[in-house]
């Protein structure tokens, strides 16, 4: 036999040898070559990093599974400075001036595919990466979400909040009479009361409450939460076959924790997102992913039961909507062209306004409400400045009069703050180089690289907020110098910023102000633990709390 001959039946009859083999070819293909070859020029223009981040798109992806990402490459930016390398072709740039350059309209610079591993029914606002339709898209929803749309809403959030205010106040009273919740039972689970408070765990609460408004706005009914303290949301029990976008297909249904897996999708597509295209197939196969692959399908069907709900009524002609109904909306909108949308477009439309206005909402208020709790001073003053604007706790919930421009100065402060330090879309959202290249922080990159501006970074900038970034001080945004306004209007990036910023952000302003003003208007907050109790968060795509128990009582 040749010596050839010999050494493929050796590797032939040796599995361990040739996977060793395969595993060679695998890291010096797509690891050792494109670091060498060095495509973007990352190396050649030194930007530094992680060796391991230049190397593989793994480590970032590492990073994002542990849930821990923006903490992460906050971390590297203390250590290398505002330009960092997080991945074989991201760079990640923490200034207020990227912020503007990268994210900026007409600058050509168009989103990674990172988006999508964000596509679930079909491509939706959020994740549409084509400038042209994307621009369809947004004339289509964005007339929902002006100003005079939004104060529509208004009469529908006090509803939620209302009821979550009569909620706790019934838990309240049980818990001073002695009473007891179990983990699980229902009932806002595990609540007891001690020294005249009712203490709980207030992020299931944050949660129902922003599910119910987002689904009374977006699907014309609440998903029930705040009433049956409880996560769950109608589904399609269907085969894997079954046509769910059409109406007239037999299915049953089954109820989900909404909550719960929303959670799961936003750490399974941010993680599937870092990863090259070409590794995604694989990772599908891995325990961790297909699971998540299975909460993308289930969230989906949220969606999908509330538009076959709509299509069934009109079909039959017992549909009644009213003028703030949001899916009623985008089903009347129109393109340039005349056209509406087709079903599976309001499906995953319908499906963006679902997530877009759920996780947000809750993580946000959530956050702001623990600040509060933990910041005595703050909350104090927040108190007296609701107290002087609602003198009568019966006109609870707060109403748009009572948070319109200037109203409750301080109560905007707090809000603001909140949402700095707890940024829930906290990390760079990553932007494709168009050609010709772009210059930032002095590095001219060249087309094709990605850039990102990481929010939890910039909103702990030193040389805008001051050395004392990580307290709770809603006191920096009152009273400022012209200069000072435009700096930190220039950083402060809670909605992202350019043509692909978020288009509800009007109604998530509204939605914080009338439920944090009308909960602290009711309650004193304090944390279970004494006042350096920590907020431990978890990111997928969003940052969200993983709990946060606190002792409430009433206030008169």
């Amino acid at each position: 036999m040749s010596y050839t001959g010999s050494v493929v039946s050796y590797v032939t009859h040796n599995p361990l040898q040739s996977l060793a083999i395969s595993l060679y070819t695998f890291l010096f293909i797509h690891i050792l070559l494109p670091y060498i070859l060095d495509p973007h020029s990352l190396r050649k223009l030194s930007v530094p990093g992680p060796t391991l981040a230049a190397l593989s798109d793994l480590w970032l992806g590492y990073h994002s599974a542990k849930g821990h990402r923006s903490e992460v490459v906050h971390g590297l930016h203390e250590r290398y400075g505002r330009v960092v390398r997080i991945a074989p072709n991201h760079v990640s740039v923490a200034s207020p001036d990227a912020l503007q350059t990268i994210y900026a309209h007409g600058n050509g610079a168009l989103k990674s595919n990172f988006y999508d591993a964000f596509v679930s029914i079909q491509r939706g606002l959020f994740n549409t990466r084509d400038r042209n339709e994307h621009t369809r898209k947004r004339k289509l929803v964005s007339h929902i979400f002006s100003q005079k749309s939004v104060l529509e809403f208004e009469p529908h959030i006090r509803i939620y909040v209302s009821q979550l205010l009569e909620q706790w106040s019934s838990l309240f009273d049980l818990a001073l009479k002695g009473g007891k919740g179990e983990e699980g039972q229902g009932q806002g689970g595990g609540w007891y009361g001690r020294d005249g408070r009712l203490w709980m765990d207030m992020l299931p609460w944050c949660n129902y409450l922003a599910f119910d408004i987002i689904g009374d706005l977006a699907f014309g009914a609440p998903f029930g939460m705040i009433k049956a303290a409880k996560d769950t949301a109608p589904i399609p029990a269907a085969s894997p076959s079954a046509d769910l976008t059409d109406s007239k297909t037999q299915i049953q249904v089954r109820e989900i924790p909404a909550v719960k897996i929303l959670n799961g999708r936003g750490e399974y597509s941010m993680t599937m997102g870092v990863l090259p295209p070409s590794y995604r197939p694989l990772a599908k196969q891995l325990p961790w992913f297909a699971a998540g692959a299975a909460d993308v399908k289930a969230l989906a069907g949220i969606s999908i039961m509330a538009v076959r709900k709509r299509l069934v009524a009109q079909e039959a002609g017992t549909l009644q909507v009213r003028k703030t109904d949001l899916l009623e909306k985008l089903q009347r909108g129109k393109d340039d062209n005349g056209n509406p949308m087709g079903k599976e477009e309001l499906t995953a439309e319908a499906l963006t306004l679902l997530i877009a206005g759920s996780d947000t909402t809750s993580n946000s208020t959530c956050a702001i409400l623990y600040h509060l709790a933990r910041t005595p001073e703050a909350q104090r003053k927040l108190h007296e400045e609701l107290d002087m604007a609602i003198p009568d706790v019966e006109a609870l919930p707060v109403t748009v009069n009572d948070v319109k421009a200037d109203q409750l100065p301080y109560l905007d402060a707090c809000i603001n703050e909140g949402l700095r330090i707890h940024s829930t879309s906290a990390l760079g959202l990553p932007r494709l180089v168009p050609q010709g290249g772009m210059t930032v922080e002095g590095v001219h990159f060249p087309e094709g690289t990605v850039l990102s501006v990481p929010s939890y970074t910039i909103h702990r900038d030193t040389e805008v907020w001051g050395s004392d970034i990580e307290d709770f001080r809603p006191e920096r945004w009152l009273d400022l110098d012209q200069d000072r306004k435009e700096l930190i209007n220039k950083t402060f990036n809670p909605f992202s910023v350019g043509p692909r910023a978020c288009v509800g952000r009007n109604l998530a302003f509204l939605e914080l102000q009338i439920i944090v003003g009308s909960l602290v208007r009711k309650w004193d907050f304090v944390l279970e633990e004494g006042l350096k109790q920590e907020l431990h968060t978890s990111e997928g795509f969003l940052r969200k709390p993983l709990g946060c128990r606190v002792g409430i009582k009433r206030r008169d």
